[in-house]
């Protein structure tokens, strides 16, 4: 049965850098649909204008848009063996339509828990290269000359979607649609409760760990 492994977690709790991490390991794509709305919204696509009116208002992206873009994302060729969800699902709802689209995954959880106000500063302070993408937090890992990418020297902006008024509302949008979800998938007995304010080794420990036990 194919690995499923879903990253639960707030915008900014680390979802992204442990399913990264997750590929370079086993092999199991990420599969964002972050990254899958933003491109939508930067080729301009009926998709994307839906997914940019919801995004920079700390709205949560319609369900009917999300679930059709995940469904035919899980039937690629590189999801043969497993992925990685970051992203996905951010509802109740948007859970149980998973679990009749991945019948034929293996499901694990992964909880990510973050203090309120650190993930704010996470957002809020993160900046992305223009040039090659490099990310880094004004905050916690500022660049050497500010608003210059110390990698290649390209400019370093910040997504609308980080400004903090955003980011409280998406926080706020996450509590009360999102955080149910916990709930949802521990009486399943699929939930693993992951400190996402530890070391990112540590974290990683955690994510193997949960991979492994269900390959067992």
């Amino acid at each position: 049965m194919r690995q499923l492994l879903i990253l639960l977690g707030a915008p900014g709790s680390g979802k992204g850098t442990q399913a990264k991490m997750v590929f370079e390991r086993f092999g199991y794509p990420q599969v964002s649909t972050g990254d899958i709305l933003r491109d939508a919204i930067r080729r301009d696509t009926h998709l994307g204008r839906e997914a940019k009116a919801a995004v920079n208002s700390g709205r949560l992206v319609p369900d009917e848009v999300v679930i059709g873009i995940i469904e035919e994302r899980l039937n690629q060729p590189d999801c043969a063996s497993g992925c990685s969800l970051d992203g996905f699902p951010r509802t109740v709802e948007q859970a149980e339509a998973l679990e009749k689209l991945a019948a034929d995954f293996q499901p694990r959880v992964l909880f990510f828990e973050v203090p309120a106000e650190v993930l704010v500063r996470r957002l809020t302070g993160r900046r992305n290269c223009q040039a090659c993408g490099a990310i880094c937090n004004v905050y916690f890992t500022p660049p050497v000359k500010e608003d210059v990418c110390d990698r290649c020297g390209g400019a370093l902006v910040r997504r609308e979607d980080d400004a903090e008024e955003i980011v409280r509302r998406r926080l706020a949008v996450y509590e009360e649609h999102t955080a149910p979800l916990a709930g949802f998938y521990r009486e399943r007995g699929q939930l693993v409760a992951v400190d996402g304010n530890a070391p990112m080794g540590e974290i990683f420990e955690t994510v193997v760990r949960a991979i492994r036990s269900d390959a067992d």
